[in-house]
């Protein structure tokens, strides 16, 4: 550029324009956690709280409690979009100790990419979903592949039944695939 106006429309500083202009530049999130919140006046507590992306928080320290130590792991889990899904077989308790992680940013919260994360083959025989949580209207509620997931959420696959999936158009073609995979494998197996 030699010769040029510029109008902008809002607060923008030289940094900001050179980042359009250049286009190469990618910002992260960042958090500011303060420590020892329990050693500094009220005050100051106060004002580092209410900086933007801060959390105030005070360690476990020789006995003594921890301080608004839950708030920062829910405040990390939000900043990296981070969701947690817990899996339900039917007639069982949801197994709440073992979550699936899903990232709003890589490959999305959707059921889609729930069975992603547990099976590739999941989708292949996908039939719905029953999900319980706050991503529903009621509990539980039958939904699709494109539903998103939010934290916390329990998701109980249901897949075709085999009268089903015989029923489907490329039947012959995944049992023919799913054969020649294994006329393959224990062949190799010989040799």
């Amino acid at each position: 550029m030699h010769n040029c106006e510029l109008l902008f429309r809002e607060d923008c500083t030289v940094d900001d324009l050179i980042d359009v202009l250049e286009g190469n530049r990618k910002y992260i999130k960042c958090l500011y956690v303060y420590n020892k919140i329990d050693v500094v006046s009220i005050e100051d507590v106060d004002r580092l709280a209410r900086l933007p992306h801060s959390v105030v928080i005070a360690c476990e320290h020789k006995g003594r409690p921890a301080l608004n130590f839950d708030h920062l792991l829910a405040t990390m889990w939000n900043y990296m979009g981070l969701t947690r899904v817990y899996t339900k077989r039917r007639g069982e308790q949801p197994g709440l100790l073992e979550p699936v992680v899903l990232s709003s940013e890589r490959k999305g919260t959707t059921v889609n990419s729930a069975c992603l994360s547990i099976s590739k083959d999941m989708l292949d025989n996908f039939n719905f979903a029953l999900v319980w949580g706050t991503s529903t209207k009621y509990n539980p509620q039958r939904v699709g592949k494109e539903h998103v997931l939010q934290d916390e959420d329990v998701l109980q696959v249901v897949t075709l039944t085999v009268t089903q999936q015989k029923h489907a158009k490329n039947y012959n073609q995944k049992v023919q695939a799913h054969w020649d995979k294994y006329k393959a494998k224990k062949k190799a197996l010989k040799t």
